[in-house]
């Protein structure tokens, strides 16, 4: 699938902005500003997540989902010589930040700082392989004092994101930080515009949905779920490449970039929905991969399924390299293929599906 210039520039700039988990305006802003133009409607709620939405006056209603937040870092606690230590906001892995830039979002504006490290000569003994924990690792903003730190506008509750960009990696890849799971909001997006520019009509009521606050525990799809009370969910969201190194196949399952879209295999993944998916991948000639998850799926998936007492919902994942650091990586041909799905999929459901097993 080729991507129009246009889609291309916004996916750049909705993954350069900040969007971490609570505070996902400014990213919000950028997709719904996307997606009014292939919608008849576009609501927001009260915590942030945005959804369009084409024939808001059909009974049935089917969700296209995916998450707008990306991981990030509190201010937890200034010392008295200005240094800054920190939470988790969402899965932040602290083995990668040292000697990274930060950007501290204070109440006077951004403040650079850096995630400090003592040099490999001062560490000595024991200490000479002291791996990166959430009690060491420190940023530094240039301060001398806690006072100077909050002269900056920088407090105890201040978000910490990663200035890391997108960009395209031999013709192949798109690399980003918070491609978790911010492609996803792309991919639903585009599916969007196609369905526009197609001129397709549809025998349901289709809910485009970028939820809030799926990386500390689903919460903005099982708000939204309740609102929109579907009855059929598809959500995206990535999964784990596991052809690099230092991953267990046994354990994680073998998916890699570039052979497609991943289908998951769970019991809160709708047989049905699944199946109309893995049919649809053949009948199209679309490239697909399976997937197992034992208990939950760990995705939106979970809490539309469990919403409004059961959703039938399944998830399409995109394979992605280096999960939950700034280097996050994705095969552009996966990614025009889950729109591809996710986009013949639709076009298959009707209201007069029986979705009950027996």
């Amino acid at each position: 699938m080729k991507f129009k210039k246009e889609s291309l520039k916004f996916l750049e700039n909705y993954l350069n902005v900040a969007s971490p988990t609570g505070y996902e305006h400014e990213g919000q802003k950028i997709w719904k500003n996307y997606i009014k133009n292939y919608v008849d409607k576009v609501e927001v709620d009260n915590y942030g997540t945005v959804y369009g939405v084409i024939n808001p006056e059909a009974e049935f209603k089917v969700v296209i989902e995916a998450h707008a937040d990306e991981i990030s870092w509190y201010v937890n606690y200034i010392t008295d010589d200005g240094l800054i230590y920190v939470i988790r906001n969402g899965g932040s892995d602290q083995l990668i930040a040292p000697s990274k830039i930060v950007n501290i979002h204070g109440e006077k504006g951004l403040v650079k700082g850096v995630f400090g490290w003592p040099a490999i000569h001062t560490r000595m003994g024991a200490d000479k392989e002291t791996t990166p924990k959430i009690e060491n690792i420190f940023i530094d903003c240039g301060a001398t004092s806690k006072k100077e730190v909050e002269d900056l506008g920088i407090f105890v509750g201040c978000m910490i994101t990663y200035p890391d960009t997108f960009f395209d990696l031999n013709n192949r890849y798109f690399v980003c930080r918070a491609l978790d799971n911010r492609i996803g909001g792309f991919m639903i997006a585009e599916v969007a515009r196609l369905l526009k520019e197609n001129k397709k009509k549809l025998p349901f009521g289709l809910y485009i949905v970028n939820s809030v606050q799926e990386e500390v525990g689903l919460y903005g799809a099982d708000m939204i779920a309740d609102s929109i009370k579907p009855n059929i969910a598809i959500i995206t969201d990535v999964t784990h490449d596991t052809t690099t190194p230092m991953i267990e196949k046994k354990k994680e399952g073998d998916q890699k970039c570039g052979d497609g879209p991943v289908v998951f295999f769970a019991p809160t993944v709708h047989h049905k929905i699944r199946e109309l998916i893995v049919e649809t991948a053949k009948n199209n000639k679309i490239p697909y991969q399976r997937a197992a998850s034992s208990r939950v799926t760990g995705t939106d998936t979970d809490a539309f399924a469990h919403s409004n007492g059961g959703v039938p919902s399944a998830l399409i994942s995109l394979p992605l390299r280096y999960m939950h650091t700034t280097v996050e990586m994705v095969a552009k041909e996966d990614v025009g293929n889950v729109i591809k799905l996710i986009y013949e999929t639709l076009l298959k459901i009707t209201p007069e599906m029986i979705l009950k097993y027996h």
